[in-house]
């Protein structure tokens, strides 16, 4: 169990939405259905309402200060049944990038390939007390294009399990750099002037961004109200939206 899910919920009722074209940019075709996720009849490109609203403000933020610029969805609605899957998914891809044999680990081992997967995806619960972020239908993974459609360069990309992840990663003198990466001083503050972009123009709509995610914001849910708790003289925070089926 993950800190933020000892956060309460109470749920407003508000509806999730598909979102409509245009405003945004939007990954396509979407990645996970590409690898054959199971939606049924929703799709990733849903949101509860007011959380569309603040990715609104987010993009007209952003506006003024990159006016050709957009914020691109990755990702944003998942059922419980597509986190199982992109769950299972990120662990037989750490499998394969290791040349590891399923079935020849122990029970040791391959719990700490799943601790590396939980660092990055949140478990598929089905109890209403602790859903995932993005079953809720307030979370979602964004990054940013130019006025072209081109994703701008954050140095790494949406889902990668390392530490390039972390948000402060290319920070001067970060904790999480890896003694052995050799990124050109400039090459690191391109990335990190980039993700401190993105995380300004969302953050100032509303949203939280995840401790270990550059690309992971929420607004509402239960890790938005324990991160609003930690970072805001807002200590009574609870969480507006618990999950969606």
């Amino acid at each position: 169990m993950k800190p933020y899910q000892a956060i309460p919920i109470q749920d407003c009722g508000e509806p999730l939405i598909p979102l409509p074209r245009g405003g945004c940019s939007y990954v396509t075709p979407h990645p996970y259905v590409k690898l054959g996720a199971p939606y049924g009849d929703k799709s990733p490109y849903y949101l509860r309402q007011a959380v569309y609203e603040r990715l609104i403000a987010a993009q007209q933020l952003l506006r003024q200060r990159r006016s050709h610029w957009s914020v691109q969805i990755f990702d944003a609605y998942r059922p419980i049944a597509v986190q199982q899957f992109m769950v299972n998914h990120a662990y037989h891809q750490l499998l394969i990038e290791r040349g590891m044999d399923e079935r020849f680990l122990s029970n040791e081992e391959k719990q700490e390939l799943l601790t590396e997967v939980y660092q990055f995806w949140a478990l598929p619960s089905d109890d209403a007390k602790t859903p995932p972020p993005h079953s809720t239908g307030a979370a979602l993974d964004v990054s940013l294009v130019d006025e072209n459609d081109t994703e701008i360069d954050m140095g790494s990309p949406i889902d990668e399990l390392s530490l390039r992840s972390y948000p402060d990663y290319f920070m001067p003198n970060s904790q999480h750099r890896l003694p052995t990466d050799q990124t050109p001083t400039e090459v690191c503050d391109r990335f990190h002037k980039n993700r401190e972009l993105l995380r300004n123009v969302m953050t100032e709509a509303g949203f939280q961004q995840h401790p270990n995610e550059w690309w992971h914001f929420s607004y509402g849910d239960q890790l938005w109200a324990w991160l609003t708790r930690e970072r805001t003289d807002d200590i009574e925070a609870i969480a507006r939206y618990g999950g969606v089926l």
